[in-house]
């Protein structure tokens, strides 16, 4: 049996193969461009990754502002420039004092039984020192105590009265008193311990237009030494017992091992 075909709906099936040839021809064209973008895209990324100093040298491109990527120029061979460092900070010009002169009666090391002063002096027999007007004098006021009590026995080596005060005779400071004009403050270091002072030691003191500051010898020695330095030795003085100093005892002779450096 013979089939008849229309001819109208054969060119039609022909019309809609050609389209689709036209359309898969375009959809493999498509895809091919797809994959040369993307194969670009890849090798773009393996040159940026082969080369660091380009990624590096491009990074600032992402400031927002062109003045500051100007301000810090980026060096190829290390960080910022030096001219673009802050300078280094120089502590030795922070001291103000250093320049100055040491006087020659601060106080190097305390001893045991006496001092060593800067200009070399040396007292090692169990006296205290005065220092006044660039001078250092032997200073033993317990010996003044010893006498006005009547009884040397009892007396000595004793700085302490009966209500634990620390009191030595005015007489003890009457150097001060031939001075003109006089130091306006007095550092008293009492040893290895810092105990209150009688009011009639601070009323004497008080009398010859001074003031005093009290400590034990090791911090007295420093703050002489500091203030000596910072307003002269005609404006400080200082009256310090040596660290091994023990009421009844005193403070021995001669030990001369036994050093605490300042």
């Amino acid at each position: 049996m013979a089939i008849r075909i229309p001819i109208g709906r054969s060119s039609g099936a022909f019309a809609c193969t050609s389209t689709l040839r036209q359309a898969a021809t375009a959809t493999a064209g498509a895809s091919c461009r797809l994959q040369t973008r993307t194969f670009s895209i890849q090798s773009q990324r393996v040159a940026a990754a082969a080369a660091p100093t380009r990624w590096t040298a491009t990074k600032n491109s992402f400031h927002t502002s062109t003045a500051a990527a100007q301000r810090r120029p980026v060096d190829k061979d290390g960080p910022l420039n030096s001219s673009d460092q802050p300078p280094p900070t120089d502590f030795g010009a922070l001291d103000v004092l250093g320049n100055t002169p040491v006087p020659s009666t601060s106080v190097d090391i305390c001893m045991w039984s006496g001092f060593q002063l800067n200009n070399g002096t040396r007292v090692t027999d169990g006296s205290g020192v005065l220092l006044v007007g660039g001078e250092a004098f032997s200073w033993r006021p317990w010996e003044a105590n010893s006498k006005n009590s009547g009884n040397k026995k009892e007396g000595e080596f004793r700085l302490l009265n009966k209500k634990g005060q620390w009191d030595v005779e005015a007489s003890t400071l009457g150097l001060l008193g031939l001075l003109w004009p006089r130091p306006d403050l007095l550092v008293l270091g009492l040893g290895h311990e810092m105990r209150p002072i009688s009011p009639e030691l601070r009323k004497a003191i008080s009398a010859l237009g001074m003031r005093v500051e009290v400590l034990d010898t090791r911090n007295a020695a420093a703050q002489f030494n500091l203030l000596a330095t910072e307003r002269g030795v005609d404006d400080v003085a200082a009256a310090l017992i040596p660290i091994g100093w023990r009421e009844g005892v005193g403070a021995g002779t001669g030990d001369e091992p036994d050093i605490t450096h300042e």
